[in-house]
Formats: C-alpha cells, structure tokens, sequence
C-alpha cells in the first residue's frame, strides 16, 4: 500500500502559479521582440537592478574577474571542467557518422553535425552557479558549435565573477551579465546590439523554463529544466541524518524545488522527518529550504519494493537517489529520471558540481520522453542518400506504384521520370 506522512502543494495550486508565470513571460517576450535593448534594459533594471552600458563584458572586464577569484578556486574550476569535458568527449566519441549500401546501387548513412549557435544560460540571482557554465559551454564546445555565448544574472550587484571565470574557461565566445526572461528572449530572438542564436540551454527558475517553453520552435531548447527536483529512494540500510542531508540539500536550491522521500520503511520515514526539522535549525540555507520543504517536500511510504519503482517512475524526477540494499533493482528497473545516484556513496551534489555527468535535467515528468543535456543535444543528426541508374529503377518502381496509391501525382512524376531514363 502506497501512503503519504506528508504532502506538498497540490497541483491545482502548482497550475495556478505557473499560469500566472505564463502570462507575465508573454508580455516580456513580446516587449523585447519590439523594443530590443531598450526592453532588455528596462526588465534587467525592474527586475536586477542593473543596467551597465552594454550587458556584454568586454575582454578588459572578463581580466578583471580573473582578478578577483582565488588561484585556489579557478585551479577547482578547471578540474571539474576537466572531468566535464572528458565525459562529453566520450560521448561525442560514441556518436558516429555512417554509410552502408542497403540494397545494390543504394547507399544511405547519416552525418552529425554540430548547431552553428547557442545560447547558455547560468543561473545566478540567488547562489553563483558557477558549476552551470561548465555543464552547457563545456559540452557545446565539445559538440562543436562554433559560437557560444553564455549569459548569467548580476550577483551582489555586478557580475558574478566565478562564473565569468568559469564561463571563459570552458570557452564561451560571448559573455553577457543578464538574467531571466529578459535573457533568455534576447539570445532567442536578437537585439540590436545580440545575434540571435540557433538554441537555448540551461536550467532555471519557473520563469525561465517557461520563456524556454515559448520560445521552442523559433529557437531549439535542450529540455525543460525547471525548478531542482529530487527524489531520495531508501530502506532502512540507511538513515535519517544522510536522508534528511540529501533532500534539504537540493531544496535549497528555491522555494519552489520539490524534494520526496521515497521509502518502504516507516521507520527510516518517522527519523528523517525529525532530522529534516533539526537540520533546519542549523543550515545556513535554512530560509530557502525550509520553504521548499514545507510547501513542496513529501514523504511517501510504500511496502514493497515494486510499488515504490511504480511510484517513481510516475514521478519521473530529475534527480533520483538510490540507497537500498539492492540497488542494482533499482538500476534494472527505473525508465523515468533525468540522472540516477546510485549507493550512498555518492549524490545528486556530486553530479551538480564536478563528478562529470552534465547537472542540466529535465523536470515536472519531461523525464518520460527526454534524458539530460548531453553533447548529442548539440548535434543534428541529418541524412543523406544516393542511388546507381540500376537501384533508381529498382526503387523508382516501388516509389511510382505506392505515389500512386497516395494519389500523389508530383511524386509519382519524379519517380517515373527516371524510370523511362534509366529503364533500359
């Protein structure tokens, strides 16, 4: 029996706030398509309170970051994006290109080919998500685009300088200091003063992930990566303390980020419920994931095993962590997540900042059709074909008497054209 000591929002509540998100992320986007900078200067002043000269840094201001970092935390930064960069690259190694002759005379095979631009966005408003600049830029890099620029929100007032180190490292060609929907519109459709680019990446608030949503189809997005989801699947080989540490320590990333314990022990359920409200009292981050826990944390108590693969396969979270005595179950048996974390050993922090998988996941269930930001999500995998006179006889014999079917006649023409040609 599937139960629930606790529960969060309920969606009536969810869908009434994202209708409201919706609505103001149309009124944005609509002013910056007919306003340009002008919009994009307004929006970063109501909403950031910054408004440089140019939202670009220039290679003098992208120095004088470099300036303020510690040579402690860039020699950290390139290690991450080594480990990034090394496991996109194994990536793009599985990608290839191929050519195979499917029947005599007729050759088919498909080429990968990297998007000429892209977008990155770095969240930055409440935490500098430095780790976001190595897990879009990185990657596109490695895919092969030949233009990356990347943008992020003003912290304490100006630009963040961790993340414009870090955004330069993994080799962004354009930095800019700008945040929410006013970015995400700017890169997507232009300004005077930005080229539009081809696709969008990186995670973000519920605004940010609905200006992507709008966005799709003028611009390619990588997924919808929304507000941080996460979901702990445990039994009572673990306990409360690691449990409680792992939920409030992706709740802090917003109030809006939901965290779920999953469990068939009620034990273990009962203790991390107590250690939650103790651990409360002493993160520093307590404000932020304390009201995420209230509104969106639950605690769901299954009896077996297979109810709870049930339930969260329902729940296609974006990061779910396994610490059961079989974990391989688990491995076996999941179909809808963005990453898994499997052992106590490792967690979704690991994979957030620096172990090398890409931090960028779908949420609220997009899990169910779509895997994370990875290297391919860069890539355009395109077709080609070619046909002897012999094989275009061969095919062109199909093709006429199927157009025909159709009752398209066009098509049936192309066919038959090389038909009386190369039917000897």
């Amino acid at each position: 029996m599937i139960r629930h000591l606790k529960k969060g929002k309920q969606e009536q509540e969810k869908k009434e706030f994202l209708q409201q998100v919706k609505t103001t992320v149309e009124t944005i986007i609509e002013d910056i398509e007919n306003n340009g900078d002008k919009a994009v200067a307004n929006y970063s002043t109501k909403f950031d309170n910054w408004n440089p000269k140019s939202f670009r840094l220039s290679d003098e201001e992208i120095k004088a970051c470099y300036a303020q970092v510690e040579d402690s935390v860039i020699e950290d930064i390139k290690w991450a994006q080594t480990q990034v960069r090394n496991f996109a690259q194994v990536q793009r190694d599985s990608m290839k290109d191929v050519e195979v002759e499917t029947l005599p005379g007729v050759t088919l095979g498909h080429k990968h080919i990297a998007m000429e631009s892209v977008g990155c966005y770095v969240p930055g408003g409440k935490y500098p998500l430095v780790a976001s600049a190595h897990m879009s830029v990185v990657t596109a890099k490695v895919a092969g685009v030949k233009r990356v620029i990347a943008a992020a929100p003003p912290f304490g007032g100006k630009p963040s300088p961790e993340i414009v180190v870090a955004m330069d490292l993994a080799g962004a060609d354009e930095i800019y200091c700008f945040g929410g929907v006013q970015a995400i519109a700017a890169m997507a459709v232009g300004t005077e003063s930005i080229a539009p680019v081809d696709m969008i990446v990186g995670p973000g608030n519920a605004f940010v992930a609905e200006a992507k949503r709008q966005l799709f189809g003028r611009v390619g997005i990588d997924l919808f990566a929304g507000p941080t989801e996460t979901l702990v699947i445990a039994d009572d080989s673990v306990d409360g303390e690691l449990c409680a540490a792992d939920l409030l320590g992706q709740a802090e990333h917003g109030p809006t980020s939901p965290a779920i314990l999953l469990t068939n022990s009620e034990a273990l359920a009962n203790d991390t419920l107590a250690e939650v409200e103790r651990q409360l009292t002493i993160l520093p981050t307590a404000e932020v994931a304390g009201a995420a826990w209230k509104d969106h944390g639950e605690v769901i108590v299954c009896d077996t095993y297979e109810e709870m693969i049930e339930v969260a396969n329902d729940l296609a979270f974006e990061h779910v962590q396994i610490m059961t005595k079989n974990i391989p179950y688990f491995k076996e048996n999941m179909r809808n997540f963005g990453a898994l974390f499997l052992g106590p050993e490792t967690n979704v922090s690991y994979g957030d900042k620096c172990i090398g998988t890409n931090h960028t996941l779908p949420t609220r269930k997009a899990a169910r059709y779509t895997g994370g930001l990875w290297v391919g999500k860069f890539i355009k995998t395109c077709t080609f074909q070619s046909a002897t006179e012999e094989a275009s006889v061969v095919v062109g014999e199909y093709c006429s008497r199927l157009c025909a079917v159709e009752g398209f006649a066009g098509h049936k023409e192309q066919a038959d054209i090389r038909l009386r040609r190369y039917k000897g």
